[in-house]
């Protein structure tokens, strides 16, 4: 097996089995904060001597959940909460809510009062992060979100802390725009689900330990040569894409994902704290980073609003033959864009389809019926 093969499988084998990774952790006696959706600023948790893990849902039933939230709320948000009630994430130390849509915003309520066992820190980002006013207001809630993380681990955190945890985020980051490349490059070795392996596992993973296996990995694919592919190239959009069984499809299809614009891959990752400004003041570091993130679709665009064109010269750039779209059902905000996102992949001629897509669906043939048509109309 080459060295290609044998860190993929290990990645991939993290990102399927968290509760494996959390009873590591737990074992050697380091303490666990649960990371809910999305632009947590994962290095407080880190510069606090404990290890952030993602909770982004999952595709199980969904049953106590039902209790406290409608059957057409996003099932990311009701199998958070599952999770909670049901005692999955009773071994965390804490978690991080965030509240940047509409529904997110009640899930934190709801995890509040619904699982009183686990330390609750609520996390408000500004919509107007990017004025002096909006830095000033997420230095002071971040410093907040430090000092309660902080009477968790029982640990102060010092500038110097603080300041090598957003150098090793950094570094993560770098990297998975550097893999995010060369998969492109590489799709007879990178499929779409590995793909998603790799990105998917660093939620369950200490960021050092990822970035050196990320790196082995890519210096390895840097030295592959490249081979043309004769399948279809596609950039994918929207929340989460890590549903295996649609994944399959788009492998058994010979569809190949060169560049994504999904939340949970490269979405977040496009931006790094500036360390000269964090080695001033690491918390006006920290606001800046965010007020520095852009083309998403929950955060607020003070100029014309420019994300759809992005999207689109993003698929453009990356040489995708055509855009898939992962539309999470009862997204409202994704919903609400996809018209302008549609007419703008439609005006630099990129073709594109919509999945309705869901952590419950079991059935994805209707997906896998207009993946086949959408690659057969490519290859025309």
């Amino acid at each position: 097996m080459s060295r290609i093969n044998e860190i993929l499988e290990q990645l991939d084998h993290i990102s399927q089995n968290p509760k494996e990774q959390l009873d590591k952790f737990i074992e050697e006696g380091k303490k666990v904060i649960g990371v809910f959706p999305y632009y947590v600023p994962e290095e407080l948790v880190v510069a606090c001597g404990m290890v952030p893990m993602g909770v982004w849902g999952g595709a199980k039933e969904i049953n106590k959940a039902k209790e406290y939230f409608a059957s057409y709320y996003c099932t990311i948000a009701q199998m958070n909460l599952e999770l909670g009630l049901n005692g999955t994430l009773d071994r965390l130390s804490g978690v991080i809510v965030t509240t940047m849509c509409d529904t997110l915003r009640p899930l934190s309520q709801n995890f509040r009062v619904g699982v009183p066992q686990i330390p609750f820190i609520y996390l408000a980002h500004p919509q107007n992060r990017k004025k002096e006013f909006g830095i000033k207001y997420s230095e002071q809630v971040f410093t907040r979100v430090l000092n309660e993380l902080e009477e968790i681990s029982g640990k102060k955190a010092t500038e110097e802390d603080l300041l090598k945890a957003f150098e090793i985020y950094n570094a993560n980051r770098q990297e998975k725009r550097r893999f995010s490349k060369l998969a492109a490059l590489h799709p007879e070795v990178i499929s779409a689900t590995l793909r998603s392996a790799v990105f998917k596992s660093s939620y369950f993973m200490e960021k050092e330990e990822h970035t050196a296996l990320l790196k082995e990995l890519n210096n390895e694919l840097e030295k592959l040569e490249v081979v043309e592919w004769t399948g279809t190239k596609v950039m994918t959009s929207g929340i989460l894409c890590d549903s295996r069984k649609l994944l399959k499809i788009f492998d058994d299809n010979k569809v190949a994902i060169v560049a994504d614009d999904v939340a949970h891959e490269s979405r977040t990752i496009k931006v790094d704290i500036d360390m000269e400004i964090a080695k001033k003041n690491p918390m006006e570091g920290l606001a800046t980073w965010f007020a520095n993130c852009d083309d998403d679709v929950l955060l607020y665009d003070p100029t014309i609003y420019s994300r759809p064109r992005n999207v689109a010269k993003l698929a453009k750039e990356s040489g995708a033959d055509g855009a898939v779209i992962v539309m999470m059902q009862f997204c409202d905000p994704e919903e609400v864009e996809y018209p302008h996102l549609k007419e703008a992949l439609d005006n630099e001629s990129i073709p594109s389809i919509k999945l309705g897509y869901d952590q419950q669906m079991v059935d994805f043939g209707q997906a896998e019926t207009q993946i086949q048509a959408f690659t057969d109309v490519m290859s025309l």
